[in-house]
């Protein structure tokens, strides 16, 4: 099959949108189909810079991100692309401007499209102080996601909130992890040294993720001073960057920043943590949950998406009850209580994560689209 994914976000960027359609495409080569990329050029890119089975278009800044980039909207274009090369199917994985030229570039040639609905942008608006807003996004991507075939999610509980939103034809698109990277024998003492945990009774306390205000930071900062205030030996560790740094920095000096990691340098920070502290409210699926997992931590977080599927409370992590700050404090409160336990949690969540293989999501997701390309026929 030939597929095209279409999105406003791909390596060399990092974030859980970029990795997971990477590995997604990846997968999808490894089982023999032909997948191209339709992507913008990123600030770090130079402008000549080429790819294969990859066409870069031009794009803009996104607000409040200067090192991240929307795709200008570029219909004619896609359709010179498309009636050259012709996919079997497009994958419109952003809803932005290029994904919106994207499905009307698809209309016009009669090529079947879909989509996937990877952020919960709707819900990014009580963060950002704009809820009158909510509504205005939420119809916007019930039209955008209704104009394609199928729309894929990551877990059954945003399935169950598209739908509510009206949004038709939904379909599980699960997540898998890279249990060779990310692993518990990653751990790195000397990188501990450095956080000042020179001994094994020592607890690093570990957030991974974009420092931004839709992933509740603050909540993490509580955190983060509750676990110091009941042990003497701590580090608490920020990987990430982004437009809360700043500030976050500024407020506790104490804390270490170890900004953007990838590959290798970010699987030996995982592992070289003991606690993973995750309180965002806003995911579609939470890949660094399941990242953590498989690097054997003991991971708490809300019981929803990744954490509720994955998560078995007090054997492999510890949940709260959803966007309940003081439960998710007590939470913690248990974990730190239960420490002589963390030995077998941290197993029993590696155990858990091991199972989590690319190869069967992708196999189903395939079906998927033979499926959508059957009905437009």
């Amino acid at each position: 099959m030939k597929i095209c994914i279409v999105t406003e976000t791909y390596p060399p960027e990092v974030n859980g949108v970029a990795m997971t359609l990477y590995r997604i495409s990846g997968e999808l080569r490894k089982q023999g189909h032909r997948v191209t990329i339709v992507r913008p050029r990123q600030s770090s890119e130079a402008q000549n810079a080429c790819y294969q089975d990859e066409t870069i278009i031009r794009g803009l800044p996104l607000p409040g991100y200067d090192a991240l980039r929307f795709g200008l909207p570029c219909r004619r274009k896609l359709k010179k692309l498309w009636a050259k090369q012709t996919p079997d199917i497009i994958y419109a994985g952003t809803e932005g401007p290029l994904g919106q030229s994207a499905i009307r570039a698809a209309e016009d040639l009669g090529i079947p499209i879909v989509s996937g609905f990877h952020t919960n942008f709707h819900e990014y608006m009580k963060h950002y102080k704009l809820p009158i807003l909510a509504n205005m996004v939420e119809g916007f991507l019930r039209k955008t996601h209704n104009r394609t075939l199928r729309t894929f999610a990551p877990s059954s509980d945003v399935i169950e909130k598209l739908k509510a939103m009206g949004i038709k034809g939904t379909r599980l698109l699960g997540r898998g992890v890279d249990t060779e990277l990310f692993h518990p024998e990653k751990r790195d003492n000397a990188l501990r040294q450095r956080w000042g945990i020179t001994e094994e009774d020592g607890v690093v306390a570990l957030f991974v993720s974009r420092l931004a205000a839709e992933k509740n930071i603050p909540l993490a900062a509580k955190a983060f001073e509750r676990i110091k205030a009941q042990h003497k030996k701590v580090a608490c560790v920020f990987v990430g960057d982004g437009p809360e740094r700043a500030k976050l920095e500024k407020a506790h000096p104490d804390y270490i920043f170890a900004g953007m990691q990838k590959g290798e340098d970010l699987a030996r920070h995982y592992a070289s943590a003991d606690l993973f502290v995750f309180p965002s409210v806003t995911e579609t699926f939470g890949n660094v949950v399941t990242e953590a997992m498989a690097s054997g931590l003991v991971t708490l977080a809300y019981d929803y998406a990744a954490p509720r599927r994955y998560i078995e409370h007090g054997r492999s992590g510890y949940l709260a009850n959803f966007d309940q700050s003081d439960d998710f404090l007590q939470s913690l409160d248990t974990a730190l209580e239960q420490r002589t336990q963390w030995k077998a949690i941290r197993q029993s969540a590696r155990q858990t994560a091991e199972a989590l293989g690319w190869e069967g999501i992708v196999s189903q997701f395939v079906i998927d689209l033979e499926e959508a390309i059957a009905e437009s026929a």
